[in-house]
Order: C-alpha cells, then sequence, then structure tokens
C-alpha cells in the first residue's frame, strides 16, 4: 500500500513537472514574440532571405489587386513609378493603430514632396476603414485585407486573424528598399519619411 501511494506521488510529480515545463516554453514563446530582442532596434529594419520570413530586400510589388475603402482598386503592380509605402497594422481605432495613422497623416506633405503613395493594411473591413479614417482625417488608402490574402502575399505573419505590425518601402523602380519588422507606432512615420530620403 505505501509503495502503491508512493508510486501515485511519483506519477503526480511527473504531471506537475511536466506542465510547469510547458508554462516556461509558452511564457517564453510569448516574451520572444512580444519583446525586441537585446541590441535590436523596435522598429529595425532587415532583409528576410529565408523561406516563410519577411517579403526580401529587392523583391518587387506583389502582384495583389484590392479594393480599398473609398472604392478605388488597387493594383500594387502598377504602382512602379513612385515610393509606395505598403504598413500593416493589427486593427482599426486602436491606440497604437491611431497613433501611427496619426503620424504619417501628420507627415502627409513631406511625405508627398518625396512622391509616395502610402498604403495601410489591415485585416478590418472596408467599413470599418472608412469609420477609421473619417475619424481621423487620413489622406492616404486602407485595404482591407479580411482573408489575410494580402498579408501571405507579404509574408507578414498573421496571429488571432490579425497582421503583425510591419511596413515596407519600395523604391520607384518598384524594388522593395526597407523593411521594418517590429514597429514602434510612435515615431514610426519619421522612420518612413527618412527611408524615402
Amino acid at each position: 500500500m505505501a509503495s502503491f501511494a508512493g508510486l501515485s506521488l511519483s506519477i503526480a510529480g511527473k504531471r506537475l513537472a511536466t506542465a510547469c515545463l510547458a508554462g516556461l516554453v509558452l511564457v517564453s514563446a510569448c516574451d520572444r514574440r512580444d519583446k525586441p530582442q537585446p541590441g535590436v532596434a523596435a522598429s529595425s529594419q532587415v532583409s528576410a532571405e529565408k523561406p516563410g520570413e519577411l517579403l526580401a530586400l529587392g523583391s518587387p510589388l506583389p502582384a495583389v489587386t484590392a479594393t480599398a475603402h473609398t472604392g478605388e482598386t488597387v493594383r500594387m503592380q502598377e504602382l512602379k513609378g513612385k515610393p509606395v509605402i505598403v504598413y500593416f497594422y493589427p486593427k482599426d481605432d486602436t491606440p497604437g493603430c491611431t497613433a501611427e495613422a496619426q503620424e504619417i497623416r501628420d507627415l502627409w506633405t513631406e511625405l508627398q514632396k518625396a512622391g509616395a503613395l502610402v498604403v495601410g493594411v489591415s485585416s478590418d473591413d472596408a467599413a470599418s476603414h472608412r469609420a477609421f479614417a473619417d475619424k481621423y482625417a487620413l489622406p492616404f488608402l486602407l485595404l482591407p485585407d479580411e482573408d489575410q490574402r494580402i498579408a501571405a502575399a507579404f509574408n507578414v505573419p498573421v496571429q488571432n486573424g490579425r497582421a503583425r505590425r510591419v511596413s515596407f518601402v519600395f523604391g520607384a523602380d518598384g524594388k522593395l528598399s526597407h523593411v521594418f519588422p517590429a514597429v514602434n507606432p510612435r515615431g514610426h512615420g519619421k522612420e518612413l519619411l527618412a527611408a524615402l530620403q
């Protein structure tokens, strides 16, 4: 009987240890996802050259066609000839996404002087985008990506139906010149403007 009780405690102990280990792995994964790695700036620019990673530097504008919140059809491959900024954000009218959009709006004159076209992309629908653009007087196009088709074309990770905050800058030649893989929404407008200069 004593040995049976000891066996039960041993099994229970192993289960507890396994559960604790699983919890540590989950916390570690969350930390890696949500926190910038040491020595890596929150909005550092990178080249993604491995399969499954973000669109690689030098890549052409993806062959994506979508209808913007204004009803305008956007064919990305036809945007060649001007610098193009495509920025992915998680959700309309949330604090970080609003701050990011307002900074881009406030730099609109400078962005236009640089000849840039700006396109924002999230999984919100067209009605949500219209309300967001109207509320904050956003002068650029917002593309609905409800099926994450645009995110897939840029290899942008999606979690719980929401794209990660990532920005891409294409030169007038239609080739990708800058990638911002982990955007801090505050101050990002200036980073995008600097990438055009």
